[in-house]
């Protein structure tokens, strides 16, 4: 997900009401079907919902799903019937939780079916409104834990389940979801009923339908993976020419991270209020995606990338977050060097670093943190996106660039469909480059900030030595860093290239060196280190 400061201002009445939601471990949601009903004349939707639950435990008489019930001011969900089995079943729909008591208590194993007749207007979730042209539709909008909104769910990350929606609305719609088009089907009314299936367990802040007037371009085949543009048709030439990048994007992630995770890969212009969301299969970009000069290359990229990192291994918990969004915002980059070329791969990670820095100075957190309650909307900082794409790099200069890659494909492959930790990646790291790593994670991800420099170099007269005195100044804990240091001569702007291994408050370095006179010495000239520094000759 992509998501401005405007956006993430936008978003903070709504996410701070929003509680973050409990898992039950008792209960694994295998399925869910969505029958719903768009209408034209009204923003209130008919669902119909079909949860497949697994028992992990023997005795449970009740569990909850999560819905958001009737709101001051008539938005929200009714429950008008719930069924186990096909049996009546005893609820109580309190808030944003629907509460089921099963007639016999469950045994290990045990799966049953609930069915969930429901009906009302979506408060948020699924976001009914005209789109720039003024026309109408319908597009589901549920991270983080906004699907409770206009669906009966788990809404946590941890608990992927097989998703289906199968959606009725007026004929002039065309309805996009997650997975494989199964139906489309025009009915006598002029209605039509679209079914869409995933044959991947998916998150629910990923899993959603859209529904609107669009241009469909079917872009190409890439490894059996259909690639398509959605787009208004009154932007159907910009559109189609924008998100046509999208195929060099997935062909450069599919060579260096595996199979693409889903039957398709659909770029969909859309009303989301981020700049773009990464919902698996089906990406919905804002609306001012669409310019006709290819000005979202970046944001593509971003938004591909989590369809392996965030959709397919999606994060155990919120803490976690940085292993969804610190990945697309480092592969985004790798995506740019590999395309363009070091420099400007260099020139962003340089933005990236200052980025960070300029977010520390104002708050200390560590990457890995437990947000408030009521409040995810903490985890949207420099801290998830740009500094976890920062310890991506250094992990890289760590373990070596092959190692890394290999790194990646292995913790793709372990967890792809489920859910990981940071411990869970860390593992993968040190069985495929042989180090111990525990320090680097610990240090990089537990702890806030980031070292902070003061130094200076000069020149022995006599011995001809570079020497380098160097300072670490941030508040709080010493870094353990390896720091690079680019030495430039009068004969040649090349530099040569030094290294010092820096863990402690000040430290000196002398370095003897065989050239002329040296001109100048540059900490990090490879952009190599997440850092602030002050540093000159003496």
């Amino acid at each position: 997900m992509s998501a401005s400061l405007i956006q993430l201002l936008f978003l903070l009445a709504a996410l701070l009401s929003t509680p973050n939601a409990d898992v039950d471990p008792r209960i694994d949601v295998e399925r869910y079907t969505f029958h719903l009903e768009l209408f034209d004349g009204s923003d209130s939707i008919k669902g119909q919902a079909t949860v497949e639950v697994l028992f992990r435990e023997a005795g449970v008489r009740s569990f909850s799903l999560d819905l958001v019930g009737r709101q001051i001011g008539g938005a929200g969900m009714a429950v008008e019937s719930v069924l186990i089995n096909g049996a009546d079943a005893k609820y109580t729909h309190d808030d944003d939780r629907l509460s089921i008591t099963m007639g016999d208590p469950s045994s290990v194993g045990d799966r049953r079916t609930v069915h969930v007749v429901y009906s009302g207007r979506p408060g948020d979730g699924l976001i009914i409104s005209t789109n720039k042209y003024g026309e109408r539709t319908f597009f589901g909008d549920n991270w983080p834990d906004r699907a409770r909104h206009w669906l009966p769910v788990v809404d946590h990350p941890s608990d992927k389940a097989l998703i289906e929606f199968i959606v009725t609305a007026p004929d002039r719609y065309q309805v996009v979801g997650s997975g494989a088009l199964v139906e489309e089907t025009d009915l006598k009314d002029g209605r039509r009923l679209t079914h869409w299936r995933s044959t991947k367990p998916l998150a629910t802040k990923v899993a959603v339908i859209g529904a609107a007037r669009f241009a469909v371009s079917h872009v190409d085949v890439f490894e059996g993976v259909p690639i398509q543009t959605w787009v208004y048709p009154q932007d159907k030439e910009a559109g189609f020419y924008d998100y046509a990048l999208a195929e060099p994007v997935l062909r450069f992630f599919v060579s260096r991270l595996g199979r693409f995770p889903y039957s398709k890969l659909a770029n969909v212009q859309s009303k989301t209020r981020y700049g773009g969301m990464e919902n698996a299969s089906n990406i919905f970009y804002s609306e001012a995606s669409v310019t006709g000069t290819r000005s979202s290359e970046e944001l593509i990229a971003h938004e591909i990338a989590h369809q392996w990192f965030g959709d397919s291994v999606t994060e155990i918990d919120w803490p976690h977050i940085w292993l969804s969004e610190g990945f697309a915002t480092y592969l985004t980059a790798l995506y740019v060097e590999h395309t363009y070329g070091h420099d400007r791969f260099a020139d962003l990670m340089s933005r990236n670093r200052e980025t960070v820095v300029a977010f520390s100075r104002r708050v200390q957190l560590p990457v890995i943190l437990d947000p408030a309650p009521g409040n995810l909307l903490e985890l949207l900082s420099p801290n998830s996106y740009q500094k976890g794409g920062w310890v991506l790099h250094m992990l890289r200069s760590q373990v070596g660039t092959e190692v890394f890659w290999d790194g990646l494909r292995t913790y793709y492959e372990r967890y792809s469909d489920g859910n990981a930790s940071t411990e869970d990646f860390q593992n993968v790291m040190e069985d495929v480059s042989g180090l111990d790593l525990e320090w680097f994670f610990e240090q990089w991800l537990k702890r806030p900030g980031q070292p902070a420099f003061e130094g200076a170099w000069s020149v022995d007269a006599s011995s001809g030595e570079l020497r380098v005195e160097l300072s670490q100044v941030q508040d709080g804990q010493t870094f353990k860093v390896p720091v690079e240091f680019g030495i430039y001569s009068s004969t040649s702007m090349d530099p040569i290239i030094v290294s010092a291994e820096v863990d402690e408050r000040s430290e000196s370095f002398s370095f003897s060196l065989d050239f002329n006179r040296i001109v100048d010495v540059r900490m990090d000239p490879h952009t190599r280190l997440l850092m602030h520094a002050d540093f000159g000759p003496r």
